[in-house]
């Protein structure tokens, strides 16, 4: 049996809004790939600090996999090449000394 609906919008519920919850953001649809499984693979080397840079926020630490986008397997050889980078001096640990961070009477 077929139920008749009296409401021609049935599950229709006009609050204003046009679009939606507009508390809801929108977000793309298109998932951002692995770096290195795409059609030319990078390498993943800790001797190459430009290409770590790039999965260190301005405060030291390692972007998430959320973020950038990485598989989880590259994601740990990612995070494994910024801490042995970090070991050789290669990477800084922190985003650097400002000289206005510390006391006067504090020694670094």
């Amino acid at each position: 049996m077929r139920r008749e609906s009296t409401n021609e919008f049935e599950g229709h519920h006009d609050d204003g809004h046009e679009g939606g919850d507009p508390r809801k953001k929108s977000f793309s649809s298109r998932r951002k790939g692995c770096r290195f499984c795409g059609r030319e693979p990078l390498k993943i080397d800790f001797k190459d600090p430009l290409l770590l840079a790039s999965f260190i926020t301005e405060r030291g630490k390692i972007v998430p996999r959320r973020i950038s986008g990485n598989c989880s397997l590259h994601q740990r050889g990612v995070a494994q090449a910024i801490k042995r980078a970090r070991f050789i001096a290669l990477l800084s640990y922190t985003d650097g000394f400002h000289p206005g961070s510390m006391s006067e009477g504090a020694t670094p």
